[in-house]
């Protein structure tokens, strides 16, 4: 493989990227850029409720999460997979003021041309994938499918292609990435390499510039 092929995991919260992208770093041995939401609140020292109740903690936030994806997928050389891309904007839609300001910003532009160039999973919602993660105050379908509807528009509105994931099994799932992957150029690991690596337990290989972030997830 010459050309790094940058994979993104992209859709609502509650869908099972987090375990997709774990999958796709450990079969083939990528670093893997997580999602900064939890890290980021651990810096400002907010909670869900502060952020709930003002606006310009919301704003901050939601710029900062923004800012640091972007500038994540920059340090990064050569091939990553990505917990997430431009998801959190789905959220500040909802939540902050700030969208008009991303939304003129040339780096939304030059950023969303790079995730045209890599290979881009919408992952579905699925009711019984519903589980709370300790960020969020609750967790509800109609939440859950206004969020994925949003992340479906900004990539029709940017033209984005996009492989859909609407399966619910892990196999299927796993199948249909090990496809698409393997036809896109990337070389899975040795089953010797697999074997050593289920006999140690599953090292964390996170990109450089991703380090010390929790998996969290956006708030929603």
């Amino acid at each position: 493989m010459d050309k790094p092929i940058r994979i993104y995991l992209v859709g609502a919260h509650a869908t099972g990227k987090t375990t997709l992208a774990r999958m796709i770093r450990d079969r083939y041995d990528l670093p893997m850029i997580s999602e900064v939401a939890r890290g980021i609140l651990a810096e400002m020292e907010a909670q869900v409720d502060s952020l709930r109740t003002n606006v310009e903690l919301v704003n901050q936030y939601q710029m900062e999460v923004f800012e640091r994806q972007i500038s994540s997928e920059q340090a990064q050389v050569g091939s990553f997979v990505s917990d997430r891309a431009f998801c959190n904007l789905a959220y500040a839609a909802h939540h902050s003021t700030i969208l008009g300001k991303i939304f003129s910003d040339p780096r939304l532009r030059a950023y969303m041309e790079s995730v045209r160039t890599g290979v881009v999973f919408f992952v579905r919602p699925q009711r019984k994938l519903l589980v709370q993660d300790g960020v969020r105050e609750a967790l509800e379908w109609d939440d859950v499918v206004r969020i994925d509807g949003m992340v479906k528009l900004m990539l029709e509105m940017f033209d984005i292609p996009y492989i859909p994931m609407e399966s619910l099994s892990i196999q299927e799932r796993l199948r249909m990435i090990t496809q698409v992957l393997n036809l896109a150029g990337l070389s899975e690991k040795s089953h010797a390499a697999m074997s050593q690596l289920e006999t140690n337990g599953n090292p964390t290989r996170e990109a450089p510039s991703a380090r010390g972030f929790s998996m969290g997830r956006e708030l929603s």
